[in-house]
């Protein structure tokens, strides 16, 4: 992989002593998560990948993470965060009425469903959901809150718990086992991602082509 970590891997470190027993199955099942719904409609999932592509778009070069699918899983396994703002329903009932309200917003100002849109017509919607401008008040639950506490926090803490992130932010996954011991500024333990800096590409791909 290309960016600020090019050539790493995490999962190159599957079988290091990086990572424990716990920390392998764990990944092993994010990774063979199911990518379509489980507990969504398939309308309401199309509606969430659409959402989901326009809050943290993805490189075409490499193989998207499941964003939609692992929303999708945390609503079927109705994994909650164990604390919620008293103005939003429960979890699954915030989602459903997120997702319904968004589609109708774009039906309501386009004819069209929110996959439809084109890149530019998701984004003014959106804008208008996180800044409360839409019709109605959602059953209750405010747009604008909705948007700010659930699905910008689900849509980005999903993404950023999956290896494919872990890998271009040159995150190593736990630390237990193995732990870190060069903590000072500009330093880093062998078993480390090697940042490229300066312009210097090369000299970090050979670095991270070490990692493990």
């Amino acid at each position: 992989m290309s960016g600020r970590f090019p050539g790493y891997d995490v999962l190159a470190k599957r079988g290091s002593p990086s990572w424990n027993e716990q920390t392998r199955r764990v990944i092993d099942q994010r990774l063979a998560l199911p990518r379509g719904p489980s507990f969504l409609s398939p309308e309401e999932f199309r509606t969430l990948e659409a959402v989901c592509a326009r809050i943290v778009p993805q490189p075409a070069e490499r193989k998207p993470v499941p964003l939609a699918a692992m929303i999708d899983a945390k609503l079927f396994e109705d994994t909650r965060d164990g604390y919620r703002d008293h103005r939003l329903p429960p979890l699954r009932e915030a989602w459903r009425r997120g997702l319904a309200g968004i589609e109708a917003e774009a039906r309501r100002r386009n004819n069209v469903g929110f996959a439809e849109l084109g890149a530019a017509g998701q984004d003014a919607l959106l804008r208008a959901v996180q800044e409360g401008e839409v019709a109605g008040n959602w059953d209750g639950m405010p747009p604008k809150l909705f948007f700010e506490k659930r699905l910008l926090f689900d849509i980005v803490t999903q993404y950023y718990t999956h290896p494919t992130a872990w890998s271009e932010i040159g995150f190593g996954g736990p630390a237990s086992p193995r732990g870190y011991v060069r903590m000072d500024f500009d330093r880093r333990d062998p078993w480390e991602a090697a940042e490229a800096t300066g312009g210097d590409e090369a000299a970090a791909r050979r670095a991270n082509a070490r990692v493990g």
